[in-house]
């Protein structure tokens, strides 16, 4: 294997944020500009850890988001990375690429590279976002950013291996250097939804949904939320492909701001009649919900009216041990980010559960998990999760 190192030269604003580094597409397409943090990456990592290892590689589906996989592939080539998976298509939710890494193949995965603006527009005049997760999959923390960080304002070359081409839609596996590197392009829905089963009763869900008093519509906002609706509300539940709208994956989000709320989720608002209340009617849906572009962000919304995030995570705290088999034991501690209100609060108190207030950025959440004394957390950016991963989860949210 033939391992090119190309010289480069720094850029000044590689610094993460809470969720890697975003910026606009533009910035990344030009230049070594992805190269370089790329490499800022691998170069904070312990070579003889990242020898033969296996990391995952795909994103939301937002522009750029194909071409910066194969850039990638072929840099985690150079720096000795034996196998990359990434999601058919280059999709794989955020939440999804969290149980991927913990569970698949018992939970191998060194790490992964998340390509994902969040719930930021994409297009190429839009954002585009590059985020590394541990081994635990949660965002990495301040002390290896910071690290990315420090490499990157030095970095005079990046390393990679020319591949040849490989069929991202096309499940399977190809050999692109026989013994030394390969991608294997998975089910990204697989390792995740194998995992919602053992948290959820997916045959009573089955059964509830069937109820003729139910109705829900499910907004995927054109982002990678549309592929994990499909698979789990209509293939795992049964309901009518008709309770899915905007489910399609665009580069762009079909040129809206894939953000779930009451400004941006308007087409669900409108559905829904949250904003006029007055003029629901008998095919008005009894359960609405939206996911964001990299689906890890939540919106629920009732006939009528909506959850507030900070009420959703404390009605969910509140009622876990008793319907969902997860939590049937009972819940280690509940957590909110410090701007999320005090709804948990009053539900912690009540049962009798250490509660946790955390800065922004689900990663603090993590840490908690990590320590075994969170179960379940949220925030008020429309961001809820337990500690089946390490990420906010909008599917989770909604089941």
């Amino acid at each position: 294997m033939s391992v090119i190192e190309v010289k480069t030269t720094p850029y000044n604003d590689q610094k993460p944020g809470t969720s890697g580094l975003r910026k606009k597409t533009k910035v990344f397409m030009e230049g070594n500009y992805l190269p370089n943090f790329i490499q800022s990456i691998f170069d904070s990592l312990p070579a003889d850890e990242l020898k033969g290892s296996t990391i995952l590689v795909s994103g939301d589906g937002r522009f750029y988001n194909k071409d910066a996989i194969r850039i990638i592939c072929e840099i985690a080539a150079g720096n000795g990375v034996g196998t990359v998976w990434t999601g058919k298509d280059g999709l794989c939710s955020t939440p999804a690429a969290s149980a991927i890494i913990r569970e698949r193949e018992k939970g191998i995965a060194y790490g992964g590279i998340i390509l994902t603006a969040s719930h930021n527009p994409g297009g190429p005049e839009n954002d585009f976002g590059v985020k590394y997760n541990t081994s635990n999959g949660g965002p990495a923390l301040e002390a290896l950013t910071g690290k990315v960080f420090e490499k990157s304002k030095g970095i005079t070359r990046y390393l990679k291996v020319d591949l040849p081409p490989f069929d991202l839609h096309a499940i399977g596996t190809y050999d692109l250097v026989p013994g030394k590197f390969k991608v294997e392009v998975i089910d990204p829905t697989e390792d995740y939804v194998a995992l919602l089963k053992t948290i959820f009763d997916f045959p009573k869900l089955q059964t509830f949904v069937k109820r003729p008093d139910f109705s829900m519509v499910y907004d995927g906002m054109h982002g990678v939320a549309g592929p994990y609706g499909k698979r789990i509300f209509c293939e795992e539940l049964g309901l009518p492909s008709s309770c899915l709208t905007n489910c399609d994956p665009k580069e762009d989000f079909g040129g809206g701001h894939p953000d779930p709320n009451l400004v941006y989720a308007h087409d669900l608002v409108e559905v829904m009649k949250v904003l006029k209340p007055d003029s629901i009617i008998e095919s008005t849906p009894e359960f609405g919900a939206a996911g964001d572009g990299d689906c890890d962000r939540n919106m629920i919304l009732g006939k009528g009216f909506f959850v507030t995030p900070s009420d959703s995570v404390a009605v969910i705290a509140s009622l876990a041990s008793a319907s969902i088999p997860y939590f049937k034991s009972g819940l280690k501690g509940v957590s909110r980010s410090m701007p999320t209100s005090g709804a948990l609060d009053r539900v912690a108190e009540k049962m009798g559960l250490a509660m946790y207030e955390t800065p922004t950025g689900w990663k603090f959440f993590g840490n908690l998990m990590d320590a075994g004394r969170l179960s379940i957390c949220g925030e008020e950016s429309f961001g809820t999760g337990s500690d089946h991963i390490r990420e906010k989860d909008g599917i989770w949210a909604v089941l």
